[in-house]
């Protein structure tokens, strides 16, 4: 990966609808150079995916919560793992170190609607317990940074 590749993963980053005739000019390249350049970082899978970001209030849910998620001695991590993606609230999944194994953010409409998930994430077969953070406001997310130049 070069300063190149850099600067259009940045620019995707950013505006994830440029244009390859745009990512061009920003890089001093043509649209198919671009296009050549973009599905190697794909099919390298430096370049996941793209998508839309929405804002979740507007959809009606209005509270989201970082839960932790401590599993019982015994229970397999893979199993517990698949279970959780079952849950349609819960936005994202990350296994952690620390004192709980899984940090989850879920969104729902509101405080009962959040229990209603708790109660499930407890019932969970392989859930010992969990830890729940109201976030009482976002003031950035998907924070869209430089990326360093020693990323090659």
């Amino acid at each position: 990966m070069d300063a190149v590749d850099r600067q259009l993963i940045q620019a995707l980053r950013e505006n994830g609808r440029a244009s390859y005739a745009e990512l061009g000019r920003l890089v001093g390249l043509s649209g198919p150079s671009v296009t050549d350049r973009i599905n190697r970082l794909e099919a390298a899978g430096v370049i996941t995916g793209y998508r839309a970001t929405v804002d979740a209030a507007s959809l009606g849910l209005g509270v989201t919560a970082l839960i932790g998620v401590s599993l019982s001695d015994a229970a397999d991590h893979d199993d517990v793992a698949q279970r959780l993606k079952e849950l349609r609230e819960i936005e994202d999944c990350w296994f952690i170190a620390g004192d709980d194994s899984y940090m989850l953010k879920a969104r729902a409409a509101d405080v009962d609607a959040l229990e209603s998930i708790i109660r499930r994430l407890s019932g969970t077969k392989g859930v010992s317990r969990t830890r729940t953070t109201i976030v009482l406001s976002t003031k950035w997310e998907n924070r869209v940074g430089e990326l360093p130049e020693e990323v090659q």
